[in-house]
């Protein structure tokens, strides 16, 4: 079990963070790549990835990143990967030696850890630079070709969480947001549980937190394992996904046929801020059963995502129904 004790102070310091985190994704989705559950999300993806991984570098990710158990803390430092990769990975390169030391020191004492440890193991132990370089170049490598390909979809997906997020702290503040996050977090004033494969106690005292989406975690949610004093604590937590994300929302012909009309259009521009189905109802003067009828095209159309929170449905629209937009203008409805 995991329990996150809040205090006055922390409540008003809850955020959202604004993006998909780069290290986050890596660490997350190299873990389930082999070992991974929720094969109809993921089995596609992994059957496309596999083939296209192998060598040295990615032996090195597979000796540092487990499918069960502790991974290394600085591999996913709280400073945060949200911007570009190559400022992330210097995050990564740029952790004390002490930090590397003690996080290599717990993976190879960790009970689950089934891979002997890298060879690169000790020299990264002892901060050298050639065996940082190629660790970021392994975590580079990775990354353009398991999750850059996919990275507008990923995006995408992740801001239509937070669109859901956004709706929970309009509607509830910030005890609305916690409550959101339920069935996986549990907010139970002034503490935040989950289940977890330890018992962890964390307090945050005054520090906030902030609550991190991430699509490649699953079922429960992830922390520091002994994150820094000095850093705003970090809950990593899984997100919804919409079925065939890996084809890339690319409309197809007979589609883009049936979506050709200006209710439509104006849907899909309209669910750019994310709308539920109700205020697009409302704001084009349709019935709630027409609303979801539109938004079911769009949808199959690779458009938009929808996103179920509690008693509403929201929608935001996809990399593929931007570049749409820019197709303009639009025919008759």
């Amino acid at each position: 079990m995991l329990r996150v004790h809040f205090t006055p102070d922390d409540v008003a310091r809850v955020r959202v963070a604004a993006g998909p985190d780069h290290l986050w994704e890596i660490a997350n989705s190299f873990q389930g790549l082999f070992h991974g559950a929720d094969a109809l999300s993921f089995g596609p993806w992994r059957r496309l990835v596999r083939p296209r991984l192998g060598g040295p570098a990615d032996r090195l990710l597979a000796g540092l990143l487990p499918g069960r158990g502790y991974f290394p803390d600085f591999l996913t430092p709280a400073a945060g990967g949200h911007g570009e990769l190559t400022a992330a990975l210097d995050t990564v390169l740029g952790a004390p030696r002490t930090a590397l030391r003690a996080d290599l020191t717990l993976l190879a004492a960790s009970p689950l850890r089934r891979r002997p440890l890298p060879d690169l193991a000790r020299a990264l132990a002892d901060g050298d630079p050639e065996a940082l370089r190629r660790l970021g170049a392994a975590l580079s490598g990775y990354h353009r070709r398991a999750l850059a390909p996919y990275w507008p979809q990923i995006r995408a997906q992740i801001d239509a969480d937070r669109a859901a997020r956004a709706r929970a702290v309009l509607a509830g503040g910030t005890d609305g947001l916690l409550a959101s996050f339920g069935p996986v977090l549990r907010w139970r004033p002034p503490v935040l549980e989950a289940d977890y494969p330890v018992d962890r106690e964390v307090r945050l005292n005054g520090r906030g937190l902030v609550l991190q989406p991430s699509f490649f975690c699953t079922r429960r949610p992830i922390t520091l394992a002994f994150p820094s004093p000095d850093w705003t604590p970090v809950l990593v937590y899984p997100i919804a996904h919409t079925p065939g994300w890996v084809s890339g929302g690319a409309p197809r012909a007979t589609e883009l046929g049936a979506l050709l009309g200006r209710t439509r259009a104006g849907i899909l521009e309209d669910v750019v801020t994310g709308r539920t189905t109700g205020e697009l109802a409302a704001r084009f003067g349709i019935s709630g059963a027409a609303a979801s009828q539109h938004t079911a095209v769009l949808r199959r159309a690779g458009l938009l995502f929808s996103v179920r929170r509690s008693k509403y449905v929201v929608h935001t629209i996809t990399p593929a129904g931007l570049a749409l937009l820019e197709a303009r203008p639009w025919g008759p409805a």
